[in-house]
């Protein structure tokens, strides 16, 4: 079942259920790509790994992680040395430090093993304020943005911060920097009601652009990943608010279910 949305659904952006969105989309992205640049590219999913200790405040907020299991120790008797023998003690669960990761796609030449192009999917990780991620990401975008590789952004997430050369522009973009020209920067601005755009990922010469259907990539990672049965459509998107009249227009794509809030 398609998403009742023409374009990016917001009920996807809900911080909780974001993680398994943005893994999906990753590994769609990677594959559409992978055999139109072979073999002379090849497209490879690459992660930062960042550790947010237990009392460090960047850990409240609308930041929800990959979770991962550990292996709980094993527990130990009593032991005697000589004529003393050592008090059972009582075992205590450790707590560890919050483990996130932050994937990205890099474009490499199959021959010089060179990073042509990057592409990074943005996350509440790398939105929010004041976060390691957020400083990592800027840091990131700096660098590549003053090389010769490509560097490409996709957001769709209303919430969180932005780049000060979109702040403000619309609800989701994507933007390209491309390595081999100075600005303007080439952008795609849509909003909630539009379709999602076809973008260009740039190679190296002689090669010309890839085109990455985003919407059709959309289409099929909300299919595969069953959402329409996953998402509860009754009650409202995640925050921000919908604008009054995208309310109006979304309560009439999902009617007969509860009203949407307006701001």
């Amino acid at each position: 079942m398609p998403s009742p949305f023409p374009g990016m659904d917001p009920y996807l952006e809900e911080p909780s259920g974001w993680g398994d969105f943005h893994s999906r989309l990753i590994n769609a992205v990677s594959e559409n790509l992978a055999d139109v640049i072979s073999p002379s590219f090849v497209a490879r999913i690459e992660e930062r790994v960042y550790i947010v200790p237990l009392d460090d405040p960047k850990r409240r907020g609308p930041i929800v992680p990959d979770v991962y299991i550990v292996t709980k120790p094993g527990t130990r008797g009593g032991s005697r040395v000589s004529e003393a023998v050592i008090t059972e003690p009582t075992l205590i669960e450790p707590i560890y430090d919050l483990e996130i990761r932050d994937r990205f796609i890099e474009i490499r030449d199959t021959h010089s093993r060179e990073v042509v192009t990057t592409i990074e999917v943005l996350s509440p990780f790398n939105k929010a304020a004041g976060t390691d991620g957020r400083e990592a990401f800027l840091r990131k975008r700096r660098t590549v943005m003053a090389s010769k590789t490509h560097w490409i952004e996709i957001d769709l997430l209303r919430a969180g911060e932005r780049p000060e050369e979109v702040t403000g522009k619309s609800d989701y973009y994507a933007l390209l920097k491309r390595g081999d020209a100075p600005p303007p920067y080439e952008a795609w601005l849509f909003d909630l009601r539009d379709t999602l755009p076809t973008i260009a990922v740039p190679l190296r010469p002689p090669f010309e652009d890839v085109p990455l259907t985003l919407q059709s990539i959309f289409n099929t990672v909300y299919s595969r990943g069953h959402y329409a049965e996953a998402l509860d459509y009754s009650g409202t998107p995640p925050l921000p608010r919908l604008r009054p009249a995208d309310a109006a227009w979304a309560n009439g794509l999902l009617a007969p279910t509860a009203p949407l809030s307006p701001e």
